[in-house]
Parts: structure tokens; C-alpha cells; sequence
């Protein structure tokens, strides 16, 4: 096995259990309780928000499946790292705010910090790597 293969499946299953993780920790609660952390932020409206907290889990766990399992790679390593993105500007957003909030990330009790941005960042750059070694220059899918 290349360096290669080997980075992109250690990338692949570090990211999928982290998305597992992340849902269970929904999972855990109530959606209500996540749904209070997303309105936290305050940028969404409320149907918005319902709808987020009763979705967002679900969603996690069938990007944790697809990175474990390695389906669909290329497609599933760019829809993980664009809601990565996405995590990452509305946390810098709401920290750049001054909003003492828990972030949402991981079930109640992990507040918004520039540790939490710190750790998020490092997983959205680990993220754009996958994307980069799923794909090859050919347009051909890396078996990763």
C-alpha cells in the first residue's frame, strides 16, 4: 500500500468516526437540545432551525457510514467537507461575535472557543486533504 492510500484511508476512517461520534452525541438527547444550540447562533429562522436539528444528525451518520465503509468516496468527501465549511465560518462568525455559546458540535457542555475552532479547523483541513486524494488529476476516483 502507498503513503498515499495509506493517508487517505487513516483520513478516511479518522473523519467517519468523527461524524459517527458527532451524531450519537445528537442521537443521545433530544432534538430539542441541539435545535436550542443551533438557534444560539442566531442566524437562522425558526422552521430553519427544527428542521436543522431534526436532519443535521441523520446526516452525519450516513457521511460517518460512507467514510467507514469508503461508498461513494469521491462525492461524500466533498459533501463532508463543504458542511465542515459551513461549520467552520458559523462558528468563526458567531466567535468573532463575542457569543458564549456551546457549539453544537458534540451534544451540550462544548463551549465555543478558539480551542473548538482550532480543533474544527484542523478536521476541515483534514477534510480538503481527503477530497484532494479522492480524486485524481485523470478525473478518475482514487480507491481509497
Amino acid at each position: 500500500m502507498t503513503p498515499r492510500r495509506i493517508l487517505a484511508l487513516t483520513l478516511r476512517i479518522l473523519l467517519g468516526c468523527v461524524w459517527l461520534y458527532a451524531a450519537y452525541t445528537k442521537f443521545r438527547e433530544s432534538w430539542l437540545v441541539f435545535a436550542m444550540s443551533i438557534d444560539a447562533y442566531r442566524m437562522l429562522p425558526q422552521w430553519a432551525v427544527l428542521a436543522l436539528a431534526r436532519s443535521l444528525p441523520w446526516i452525519e451518520l450516513a457521511i460517518g457510514v460512507m467514510l467507514v465503509t469508503g461508498l461513494a468516496m469521491r462525492y461524500v468527501s466533498i459533501a463532508g467537507a463543504a458542511i465542515l465549511s459551513v461549520f467552520f465560518c458559523v462558528m468563526a462568525l458567531a466567535h468573532s461575535r463575542g457569543l458564549g455559546i456551546d457549539c453544537g458540535c458534540f451534544g451540550p457542555g462544548d463551549a465555543l472557543s478558539k480551542w473548538t475552532l482550532l480543533r474544527d479547523g484542523s478536521l476541515l483541513a483534514a477534510a480538503l486533504v481527503l477530497v484532494y486524494l479522492s480524486w485524481k488529476p485523470s478525473g478518475k476516483a482514487a480507491h481509497v
